[in-house]
């Protein structure tokens, strides 16, 4: 799908929005989680094509080896500009895709899960990143204030739900976690001094982290062709007819 004019305008002032957040103390807390996650997840995924989808201006695929890497989006850093929900991509020929954050903030995301399963090879993974609607960082919404700033203006879609996606489209569930479990506060001494509330909320409250990660891998169900045992059919009869016997003896003459 090409981008008018119009909407490189839309995005490129959401982009700007986005990335002022990042730059915030929440913002870099919440972008160290999840580079610290990636970094540990793909580094044994190998392949030859790799695309990361969003956020180009970080690398999460930095400690993968595959040798062909893409970040595809609408700001500095991509490869090449495409919407989510349209990859411009032959099917089949993708082994790894990262999602960090692209489904919330898009009208339709079921589409781009469809697209991804459409591009990636059987066997191909994606890993997804998503803000958690059941936890401190989703009732952070339903404040007035906050809901038309990033990223509390986006649609949190809740992990069961994904995983109901994620099934129909014939993805296993191979991997994943919850963290970011400190309150989303705006301000540095804040997060360091409920830090600690990460290695318990791992063992506590596990599903109340503010951030999900999720890892899937494609499933190809092929048709099996039961054939008929011709070999085995005829042998069975060869054992069961008679064979002719050779007469021996001698014929009296009367």
């Amino acid at each position: 799908m090409k981008l008018n004019a119009n909407s490189m305008v839309i995005l490129s002032t959401y982009a700007q929005g986005m990335q002022q957040w990042f730059e915030g103390s929440l913002g870099q807390y919440l972008l160290k989680e999840e580079q610290n996650y990636f970094d540990r997840v793909v580094v044994d995924i190998f392949g030859f094509h790799a695309l990361q989808v969003g956020f180009p201006q970080f690398n999460f695929l930095r400690a993968n080896r595959i040798p062909f890497q893409f970040r595809m989006g609408i700001s500095k850093g991509a490869s090449f500009y495409a919407l989510p929900d349209f990859l411009p991509i032959d099917s089949c020929s993708l082994d790894l895709i990262l999602l960090p954050h692209i489904l919330e903030f898009n009208s339709n995301p079921h589409q781009i899960l469809r697209e991804v399963q459409r591009v990636l090879i059987p066997g191909g993974q994606v890993m997804i990143s998503g803000f958690n609607p059941l936890s401190l960082w989703g009732l952070n919404r339903y404040f007035k204030s906050a809901k038309q700033e990033f990223p509390w203006c986006g649609q949190f879609i809740s992990l069961p739900r994904l995983k109901d996606w994620l099934k129909l489209l014939n993805f296993e569930i191979v991997g994943g976690r919850l963290g970011c479990y400190v309150p989303p506060c705006s301000k540095d001494r804040w997060i360091k001094r409920f830090h600690f509330m990460e290695a318990a909320g791992d063992r506590w409250w596990p599903i109340s982290g503010g951030v999900y990660f999720l890892q899937a891998v494609k499933q190809v169900h092929g048709m099996h062709i039961i054939k008929p045992c011709w070999e085995n059919s005829l042998s069975a009869r060869r054992k069961i007819a008679s064979a002719t016997q050779k007469f021996k003896g001698t014929v009296k003459n009367e």
